[in-house]
């Protein structure tokens, strides 16, 4: 079927994260999402469990220029 939009369909919201910048804090909703430009520091987090799907370049390593008992070896799942 041919169509002009997109439409998407989603629950009641369920579990919300949060994504911690400098200046601001961003609240998501399951089916939402955010962009967070190259370089920018940023701290995602939830209160309670929820599910996320990540999508970024290979070698990025998650806790950025930190090194600490949280940084996981290159490109594995974590």
């Amino acid at each position: 079927m041919k169509s002009d939009f997109i439409s998407l369909d989603i629950d009641e919201p369920k579990e919300k994260m949060k994504i911690e910048f400098e200046n601001e804090t961003v609240e998501l909703y399951e089916g939402e999402m955010c962009v967070v430009p190259k370089g920018v520091n940023h701290k995602p987090f939830a209160e309670n469990e929820c599910k996320i799907m990540i999508i970024e370049p290979s070698g990025i390593v998650n806790t950025g220029n930190i090194d600490s008992n949280l940084t996981a070896s290159n490109d594995v799942w974590i």
